[in-house]
């Protein structure tokens, strides 16, 4: 591991909390795609299983800033393990509901309680930050190293959940995504140590931490780009299954991530100057433009090539949200402000997936790759607009009123 990374873990308990954050979310990259598979196995309609899997994304969407808005104030062990136990059990009814062959709004009734997942990258994430409060050097390398731990999960979940549904049982996907989630999450909750102290009331200015306009900004593109991967997801695994390969669907989405890791990796390396809403603004732009060649694939290998392109600007772009992130929102509501970029992405994911479920049943899955453009020049569009947002003067005073809370905090004790 070259040394900016080794010099990240130094600190206790950054290897455990780290790799328990590596198993909770792997059911991020497993549960969406492996709904699709185990519907589509069992009834062969990508609309319905897109639909399904966009209920998830949107559930998860209204949840996870509510769940965590609570770790921030009570903590994450008090708040995650029940949130973790009410997800896995509405899986183990949406599971049961496809295998019975049960009416169709049954899956969506469990199927929206599964969306209560917690946001176990923010979690991760809110650790670094308190371990490095001083931002810096090497909370850009934690951050980087917790884009590739991301990319690992969509490199490996997705061919285990395809695999296993494809090859086992059509509910092995979902099934083996929620075992995750639970082993995850209580590891990672038993590690009290590098747990973020929680925030009392009075350290919140009241309301929510979406108050902040850069956050708005970054939400809004977060939006469009999630509806990037929801809809790469679920063509890819209809593309593949018109060409007679539907299990390759996990190797091509593997290399799309694998992209993204290699690129977050070399980032994370590096020691870039300049203003970073700039580079989050080539990034976005990045993406955007990633997503034309799509249109021109005609085979499952030319397909993988232009999705690993594609890739290489996926984690610097997340590295650098999460960085504008601390900037604009207050650290009493820092793992909020975290978890409603990923609330962006949860809604886009289930725009992108459910509109291209429809255009797949309806004109057939190369016509799918239009979503993802369609998408990427909204995030772009977006991101221009909202560019002087991100630029200006920090409104919540990020960390200025985390110094604030700091002195109060030591005031109190003393």
């Amino acid at each position: 591991m070259p040394s900016p990374y080794r010099a990240i873990f130094a600190a206790p308990g950054t290897r455990a909390f780290s790799a328990a954050g590596f198993f909770g979310r792997m059911p991020l990259s497993m549960m969406g795609i492996g709904v699709v598979t185990m519907v589509s196995q069992i009834t062969g309609r990508y609309g319905l299983a897109g639909a399904l899997s966009a209920t998830l994304a949107m559930a998860a969407a209204v949840m996870g800033p509510q769940v965590s808005r609570l770790v921030d104030r009570y903590g994450q062990r008090r708040v995650l393990r029940p949130a973790t136990l009410l997800s896995a059990a509405a899986v183990a009814g949406l599971l049961i509901c496809a295998q019975q062959r049960l009416p169709d709004w049954t899956l969506f009734v469990f199927a929206t309680g599964a969306g209560c997942v917690p946001s176990v990258g923010s979690m991760v994430r809110a650790r670094w930050a308190e371990i490095y409060r001083g931002g810096g050097r090497q909370l850009h390398t934690a951050y980087a190293w917790e884009s590739i731990v991301d990319e690992a999960c969509f490199i490996f979940g997705p061919i285990i959940s395809i695999g296993l549904s494809t090859a086992w049982f059509p509910e092995a996907g979902p099934l083996i995504a929620a075992v995750f989630l639970l082993i995850g999450v209580f590891w990672l909750t038993a590690q009290r140590a590098t747990e973020p102290r929680p925030h009392p009331k009075e350290h919140h200015s009241g309301g929510s931490a979406l108050r902040s306009s850069g956050l708005q900004v970054l939400v809004v593109t977060f939006v469009a780009t999630g509806a990037i991967f929801g809809a790469v997801d679920v063509v890819t695994v209809a593309f593949a299954e018109e060409r007679g390969h539907k299990a390759a669907a996990s190797l091509v989405l593997a290399v799309y991530a694998l992209g993204s890791c290699l690129a977050g990796a070399v980032f994370g390396l590096l020691h870039l100057k300049g203003k970073p809403s700039t580079r989050w603004l080539l990034g976005v732009c990045a993406m955007a433009v990633s997503m034309i060649p799509l249109q021109m694939a005609g085979s499952l290998p030319f397909l993988a090539v232009a999705l690993f392109v594609a890739g290489l600007a996926i984690a610097p772009t997340m590295v650098i949200t999460m960085a504008l992130v601390e900037q604009h929102v207050p650290r009493a509501q820092l793992t909020e402000g975290m978890t409603w970029t990923s609330t962006g992405l949860s809604v886009g994911v289930a725009l992108g997936s459910s509109a291209a479920g429809w255009v797949v049943d309806a004109s057939g899955a190369e016509a799918g790759y239009v979503v993802p453009v369609a998408a990427g020049a909204l995030a772009a569009a977006v991101a221009f607009l909202g560019y002087r947002r991100l630029t200006g003067p920090v409104p919540t005073g990020g960390r200025g009123e985390d110094d604030r809370d700091l002195r109060t905090d030591d005031e109190h004790v003393a």
